[in-house]
């Protein structure tokens, strides 16, 4: 009997993470997998070119977790430098053209099962001068190349400016790898403030450490334009009212599911743009087409609703979920609680769960508590401050999400309210969890656990009003 064939789009985390767990279910002589990448790495940590830029680490070897010729050892054809146009679902194939030979006539292949991980592409508005030399993103490791060698192309004389357009996470690493290397950087974003990814509350502390370390921090300013000088190249940010001269202009806007291929297919879409998949990573209304990785929207385990939320760490998890059902096991992936942690130079920047925002949009209401406190004892070397946020729906008191913003030893903690999230537990079921203490890690009652405290309180206190009321 013919073997059958897997197909997979795109040789990053989730594709080639479902290339190699279906191949661990069956050899060569029962699954034929063949995965297509059009650009020139695979398998790599995009997460980590910030860092690369920086000079923190190495690059862009050190973030490649397995070469082509890796995954060819383990039976898996992978043919870079290979984009796929179109995806034919009536007749189970996929077109392709080779990128590293211009002319080539495109070419077609069957699938028996077919995986998406076409991941997701930078955001980038339709302004004047964005397309202009001297403008860079930082998806993959190619852009993070040509940053790398621009930047180096203007070091070396008076000290060089750059301009970084948008105050998310990327954006702040970004802003962090670019002072690190001797920049001085001007941060420009359209929001009330930086990372929105947090209440505007929380932001503001993030702002005011931003601009603590030097790092010129413009908000609600909209860019109307990339000016350009003589030669046509990037020269300065444009906004409604100001402008930033720049040597160098890094984009840091975000990011959405690239599902060109899979719409052109008529597959099915959430709000976002993102693939809709059931629980085994399977693409809604398919039995033999999957999808996983930046490219697909996920259930939220504390709204109930799909999101987007682009990273590496559910990507890899998509795919040993995919690669365990065309292997012919059974995997699952539940959901997320919308867990981040970022950090730009010594601050460090957590969440998990919903905003007030996110919340409010659901339908829930809720109380909020935001305590101040230490990363270790106050009388312990080193103690340094953090700040935590945290709701809590009113009268049940589930916990809906955290915040946290500090320093060193802040920002993981909010793995804790991460676990505690996804298992349902009430803020009042977390003060009596039985954490870790010692004074050079943690003050005798943890932060977290401070502010569950603080928002248990809220709930009660919430409660006897509205009873008080009646």
């Amino acid at each position: 009997m013919a073997a059958r064939r897997l197909v997979v789009i795109g040789g990053d985390a989730a594709g080639m993470s479902a290339a190699s767990q279906a191949r661990r279910f069956k050899g060569p002589d029962e699954l034929e997998i063949v995965a297509f990448e059009r650009g020139h790495f695979t398998s790599y940590s995009a997460c980590g070119i910030p860092y690369w830029v920086g000079g923190g680490v190495e690059g862009p070897d050190a973030l490649i977790a397995r070469t082509p010729e890796e995954h060819r050892e383990r039976s898996i054809d992978l043919r870079m430098r290979t984009e796929v146009t179109e995806i034919d679902l009536d007749r189970q194939r996929v077109r392709t053209r080779d990128l590293a030979a211009p002319g080539a006539t495109d070419a077609w292949t069957g699938f028996d099962d077919l995986v998406i991980a076409t991941g997701a592409r930078p955001i980038r508005p339709p302004l004047p001068g964005i397309d202009a030399p001297g403008v860079y993103g930082v998806q993959n490791l190619d852009d993070g190349q040509a940053l790398l060698d621009a930047l180096r192309a203007v070091e070396g004389g008076e000290q060089p400016r750059a301009v970084v357009v948008g105050a998310g996470y990327i954006g702040v690493e970004m802003a962090e790898a670019l002072v690190q290397r001797g920049y001085r950087v001007t941060v420009v974003d359209q929001a009330e403030q930086p990372m929105s990814t947090l209440d505007p509350d929380m932001g503001r502390l993030v702002y005011e450490a931003m601009c603590g370390l030097g790092i010129e921090t413009v908000r609600e300013a909209k860019v109307t334009e990339i000016r350009t000088d003589g030669e046509g190249r990037a020269c300065a940010v444009v906004t409604d009212d100001a402008e930033y001269p720049a040597d160098i202009v890094v984009l840091g806007l975000g990011v959405r599911p690239e599902t060109t291929l899979a719409r052109r297919a008529g597959l099915p879409l959430g709000e976002s743009g993102g693939l809709l998949t059931d629980l085994s990573m399977r693409v809604r209304g398919q039995d033999n087409v999957w999808a996983g990785g930046d490219c697909v929207e996920v259930l939220d385990l504390v709204s109930g609703r799909t999101r987007h939320i682009a990273l590496g760490t559910h990507a890899n998890k998509h795919g040993q979920v995919i690669g365990a059902g065309v292997g012919g096991g059974y995997a699952t992936f539940p959901g997320v609680v919308g867990t981040a942690v970022s950090k730009v130079c010594d601050l460090e920047i957590a969440r998990t769960g919903l905003l007030e925002e996110q919340a409010r949009s659901v339908g829930l209401q809720f109380v909020t508590a935001t305590i101040e406190s230490t990363s270790r004892a106050g009388y312990y070397p080193g103690a340094r401050p953090m700040t935590v946020k945290m709701l809590a729906e009113r009268r049940t008191g589930r916990l809906l999400g955290v915040q946290i913003v500090g320093r060193e030893g802040a920002g993981k903690r909010v793995d804790v309210a991460a676990v505690a999230l996804t298992a349902g537990m009430t803020v009042e079921q977390m003060t009596a969890l039985d954490l870790g203490y010692a004074p050079p890690f943690s003050p005798v009652w943890d932060p977290v656990l401070v502010a569950a405290r603080k928002a248990t309180a809220q709930v009660a206190r919430d409660i006897e009003q509205a009873a008080g009321g009646r």
